[in-house]
């Protein structure tokens, strides 16, 4: 597994820049890295963000 950053607004813009350049969609992001979706949306819902599937960010 590839180590993510701990920090909510680290990952934010990790997850958000992985989206981006790499990734389809946020299925594929969590598959490559081997992390349950239900995490990285709980980690984010946070810091008040969540994922929109039309934009293929979290926002």
């Amino acid at each position: 597994m590839n180590s993510i950053p701990n920090d909510p607004v680290m990952l934010l813009s990790y997850a958000n820049t992985q989206l981006r350049d790499n990734f389809a969609n946020l299925d594929d992001f969590c598959l490559a890295l081997g992390l349950g979706k239900a995490f990285i949306c709980d980690k984010l819902k946070a810091i008040d963000y969540s994922y929109d599937e039309k934009l293929n960010q979290f926002v």
